[in-house]
């Protein structure tokens, strides 16, 4: 239960929340708490059943999938404002969550329990649009990563995530193979492999743990190759 108060801290993840109408602004505050989840909790995994919804304040959660070979893929993150599609797809068609849900960085969670969920989504107009439109974007973002597993080279993916993470502001990223294998659904040894290829074309610098920045326009060229 939240009090008063509590709905300027939520305003600004929820803005509609700001003009919604008292019916909707009262249940919110029955029914709706704030915690606290510290990382890495894993907040689902494969086969639970979702007996309610995160909505956060602060924090990261990812979401990923892992093979029978045990490699994994990350299929979306989430933050502030935002919530885990999968859970409110669990919710309202009554199914267990299909894959892994764990708190990458410290979160500050809205939770609502499930038939609470269900029911201001058919009760109430501003709160349907925000779950439809949060399902609308974050389907998009499954679409690219399933394009681009399926259609992209593993080289062209490893050279764009790279470059989107190192800049000239920022040339270091503290990050293991086996971590990037795990972002991007592939094995260490791919991995491995390729940014030797990297490292050999003077695109990086590799050590423990680290990758560093040498050629940013080289990735690039290297990531639209596909």
């Amino acid at each position: 239960m939240l009090r008063d108060s509590d709905l300027k801290r939520v305003v600004p993840a929820l803005p509609f929340m700001a003009s919604a109408s008292a019916d909707l602004v009262r249940d919110f505050l029955s029914e709706a708490s704030i915690r606290a989840i510290p990382a890495p909790t894993q907040i689902f995994v494969e086969g639970d059943e979702c007996g309610a919804i995160a909505i956060l304040l602060s924090g990261t959660v990812r979401v990923f999938k892992v093979g029978e070979t045990g490699r994994e893929i990350t299929l979306y993150r989430f933050d502030r404002g935002e919530s885990c599609i999968l859970t409110a797809n669990c919710i309202l068609g009554n199914r267990q969550f299909p894959a892994i849900a764990v708190v990458e960085r410290d979160a500050e969670a809205i939770v609502i329990p499930a038939t609470a969920f269900r029911d201001w989504v058919n009760r109430y107009e501003p709160w349907r649009d925000y779950v439809f439109d949060l399902l609308s974007r974050r389907l998009a973002t499954v679409m690219a990563v399933v394009d681009e597993v399926a259609f992209r080279r593993m080289d062209a993916r490893i050279a764009d995530f790279l470059a989107r993470r190192l800049t000239s502001a920022s040339p270091s990223l503290r990050i293991t193979h086996q971590e990037i294998a795990a972002e991007l659904g592939t094995s260490r040894e791919v991995v491995s492999r390729i940014l030797e290829d990297f490292t050999e074309g003077r695109l990086i610098e590799t050590g423990r743990g680290a990758i560093r920045l040498l050629d940013h326009a080289g990735l690039m060229r290297r990531a639209r190759s596909a």
